[in-house]
């Protein structure tokens, strides 16, 4: 298998989300786990992550962009091409309103691609030093996802007004050490399709700015295009590199 064939390739741009910002405020990691096998199997499994983060006295803004790739025999079996921005604007001590948009290309969810755009309140509830933190929002927004087939109602896209709750708990278990757990839900105010998605993760660090980071992925929907399972899980295990 020519491995030039077996890889995705995500070209990634993102401009300053406010006026102002210095190139040193900005920090930022990459992620990439690959697993190639081959003789009775030929498998080929590419994780890729970008994210990025800047934070000032009263701003925080953020990035993640992210590919996962799988082919088997020469068949693909996944392709997800996924990019989330935020900015929070902190108007009280760890009170903040925060923007946020999304936008999801799973070939073989059933969805053409899926995008939200939300606002709302965040309260940073508890803290404790650089690293550890437990984040709780809460928003409404409005959901535009674009279906692969015409669905039973003889409809190609799926929009509706939606409410968004989501946590974020990072725990420092040592200097070299991270757990992190994210959280979040997305309901229907219509027809009341939930989507629900979770990140475990734990990360630690090898040498320098290089970490090794073990994750389980869930996302949940309750009423998925036809045809598409209701729950996708992902296990990884990748390289990590702080920047």
């Amino acid at each position: 298998m020519d491995l030039r064939q077996a890889v995705a390739i995500t070209a990634v741009a993102i401009a300053p989300l406010a006026n102002g910002q210095e190139a040193g405020d900005w920090q930022g990691e990459t992620e990439l786990g690959v697993l190639i096998t081959s003789g009775n199997t030929e498998e080929t499994n590419i994780k890729g992550r970008l994210g990025l983060i800047h934070e000032v006295e009263t701003w925080r803004n953020s990035g993640e962009f992210r590919t996962n790739y799988s082919e088997t025999e020469d068949e693909t079996t996944a392709e997800k091409y996924q990019a989330a921005l935020e900015t929070n604007y902190k108007f009280a001590q760890n009170q903040y309103w925060f923007l946020r948009g999304s936008y999801v290309d799973d070939r073989f969810s059933g969805y053409d691609f899926e995008s939200t755009v939300t606002t709302g309140y965040g309260h940073r509830v508890w803290n404790s030093g650089e690293r550890s933190f437990l984040d709780l929002s809460v928003g409404g927004g409005y959901r535009y996802n674009k279906l692969e087939r015409v669905n039973s109602r003889g409809e190609d896209t799926e929009d509706e007004a939606i409410a968004r709750l989501a946590g974020q708990f990072d725990y420092a278990l040592s200097t070299n050490s991270l757990f992190r757990q994210k959280l979040s839900t997305e309901v229907g105010l219509e027809d009341n399709n939930r989507v629900t998605e979770s990140e475990t993760s734990l990360q630690a660090n090898v040498v320098g700015n290089l970490s090794m980071k073990a994750a389980f992925r869930v996302k949940h929907l309750s009423d998925p295009p036809e045809g598409s399972e209701n729950t996708d899980t992902e296990t990884s295990l990748s390289l990590l590199y702080g920047f």
